[in-house]
């Protein structure tokens, strides 16, 4: 591993020594197939969601700033990782929307002269793209290994149900965890805002969380019982019902996704996978969980 790997934190250094074992068992299993096969880099994004705000719109932050410095770390980390690995792939694709990061992006081919001609760089709105491809894409012939790492809740979950659907795409998500959905889910329902609603309904693709995660409370008052609809989901429930999203449109779903904490052991993100081809499923999940454990 180079030195690049090792910047970042903990956190940082654990997903990238989970998703590079996977890319080499991966890529070594494909390179004895007859499948053309491509490495997917998706989604920097912003680290904000949007909110009407008094008739104009506003952005409100889910991050830390020590958050978003370990965050773009892991991104530029990612790209080289998979660059760098033996054996090759037959596609590197890395999207980036923000105009910045896509400027330093373009410097890989420049790093990585040898692989050139296999490099993608494509300047754009990841959610959008990877529905073009995945629907609209011949994949009987093709594969794919899809890293979605948002900064936040830019995944929407037509995206996810896009990518299962091909069968072809083994993923691993970032599922913005700690960092996005749990910040979002109020103690007190009644105080959720109506958009927090709409965006946690967007990136899960269901209101059932509604249910899963917060249950009914009578508390006494001078006027009698009053009750409160009150969140009772601890990060073990969130994972479990992230699971259960998952398992519902995808051929397998490893079961132990790996929370990830930044330096203060604030969690993140869960690292999920997920595999869309029913054949190829059972290996791609036996190596995954495998990976996903704790040294």
């Amino acid at each position: 591993m180079t030195e690049i790997h090792k910047f970042g934190g903990n956190w940082t250094e654990e997903k990238l020594k989970r998703v590079e074992k996977y890319l080499i068992a991966y890529a070594t299993i494909m390179n004895k197939q007859n499948f053309r096969f491509a490495y997917i880099d998706a989604f920097a994004g912003t680290g904000y969601i949007e909110e009407k705000k008094n008739k104009t719109d506003g952005k409100i932050s889910l991050f830390q700033q020590n958050d978003i410095k370990e965050i773009e770390t892991f991104s530029k980390g990612s790209a080289r990782i998979a660059l760098e690995i033996k054996p090759e792939f037959d596609k590197y694709i890395f999207i980036e929307k923000s105009k910045k990061h896509f400027t330093e992006l373009l410097k890989l081919k420049e790093e990585f002269k040898d692989k050139e001609a296999k490099i993608d760089l494509i300047n754009t709105d990841a959610n959008n793209w990877i529905i073009d491809r995945c629907n609209n894409y011949k994949w009987q012939n093709n594969r794919a290994v899809l890293f979605l790492d948002p900064y936040g809740m830019q995944v929407n979950w037509e995206t996810i149900k896009a990518i299962a659907n091909t069968e072809a795409i083994d993923l691993w998500y970032l599922f913005p965890f700690g960092i996005g959905v749990n910040r979002l889910l109020k103690k007190n329902a009644a105080d959720m805002p109506a958009s927090w609603e709409a965006k946690l309904d967007d990136i899960l693709g269901t209101n059932e969380w509604k249910e899963d995660f917060y249950s009914q409370r009578q508390d006494a008052t001078l006027f009698g019982n009053e009750s409160k609809t009150i969140k009772d989901a601890d990060f073990s429930k969130i994972s479990k019902f992230i699971v259960k999203r998952l398992k519902s449109i995808f051929a397998g779903v490893a079961e132990n996704p790996l929370l990830l904490r930044n330096s203060k052991n604030n969690p993140l993100y869960l690292l999920c996978f997920a595999s869309g081809n029913p054949r190829g499923a059972k290996t791609a999940i036996k190596i995954a969980q495998d990976i996903l454990k704790r040294p």
